[in-house]
């Protein structure tokens, strides 16, 4: 259909464009930023409030946690091979002209399994916490390592919109089913009634401030001293 080869085309141009503004420096940056483990401190953030928040119902709210994670992240492995979207570095019009930063990743990409699970985490955290900041937080972060992908030449923003949506989706259901498992046990009334504390909220800005610090930091120093 002429509609959609007409926005393949768009997309391919908007790609191009964007994974065209690069920079030796901006090229280690992304790399840190689209690496998960760079967010660590983040990820056990999460885990802290959740337990500060809701005390002994916090392992029922991690299972859920965890296992829409899983469904993210390996859902999103199977829409990949079902669909058959090539990579920017596999398409044979944007495969010569890509800046690829590490690898062109495996053959398929749409949808971005990072996006994905980053988008999922700030549904499900948004839905849990009740707190603008925090969400705001996750958000910037979610949006980050979005863009890092494209940049670092492994996806298409159709990618990213599509694992927006699956993420999205899927934080939303597993939020509903963990309300659905805590009105079962009782505890329904405190599952995502509970605004974080302000406090609470402070720590995650200083933690997400820290580690962003941090990263730009080592790349500062990685090219100053030419360690690159």
């Amino acid at each position: 259909m002429e509609w959609i080869e007409s926005l393949f085309y768009f997309d391919e141009q908007l790609f191009l464009r964007l994974n065209g503004i690069n920079s030796p420096w901006w090229d280690t940056a992304m790399l840190f930023i689209t690496r998960k483990e760079s967010w660590l401190p983040l990820y056990i953030t999460v885990i802290w409030l959740i337990i500060r928040t809701y005390g002994k119902q916090s392992w029922f709210v991690l299972a859920f946690l965890v296992m829409g994670l899983v469904v993210s992240d390996q859902g999103t492995g199977i829409l990949k091979e079902i669909v058959e979207r090539a990579r920017p570095g596999y398409d044979p019009d944007t495969a010569p002209l890509t800046h690829i930063v590490i690898h062109k990743g495996g053959e398929f990409g749409f949808p971005s399994s990072h996006a994905s699970n980053t988008f999922f985490l700030l549904t499900f955290t948004a839905l849990l916490f009740r707190n603008r900041y925090t969400f705001m937080i996750f958000l910037v972060w979610a949006l980050l390592v979005s863009y890092s992908r494209i940049y670092t030449g492994v996806h298409f923003p159709l990618d990213i919109a599509g694992g927006w949506i699956f993420g999205i989706f899927t934080g939303w259901f597993f939020y509903r089913l963990l309300s659905w498992g805590a009105s079962r046990r009782g505890g329904r009334k405190t599952i995502g009634k509970k605004a974080l504390p302000g406090k609470h909220a402070l720590i995650a800005a200083v933690v997400f401030f820290t580690v962003s610090m941090t990263l730009l930091t080592m790349v500062f120093l990685l090219h100053k001293y030419d360690f690159l």
